[in-house]
């Protein structure tokens, strides 16, 4: 996993897009309500959500990036 320093602020690139079969943002990978919650929602809360989408191959960090 990576580390929380090298995340952005947000998943979010732009991509607003709700996958009606999955109901996640096909830019980003997070529900609705991840996405309306991000920006008051702790790092212990955003932690499982970076996981998910880090796993899934949503988002690249910077240390993922550096391979």
């Amino acid at each position: 996993m990576a580390n929380v320093s090298s995340r952005p602020l947000s998943p979010c690139i732009q991509i607003c897009n709700i996958e009606p079969a999955s109901s996640l943002c096909q830019g980003c990978g997070r529900t609705l309500d991840e996405i309306a919650c991000w920006g008051s929602m702790t790092e212990a809360e955003k932690a499982p959500v970076w996981k998910r989408i880090e796993q899934e191959g949503y988002v690249v960090t910077l240390r993922q990036e550096m391979r």
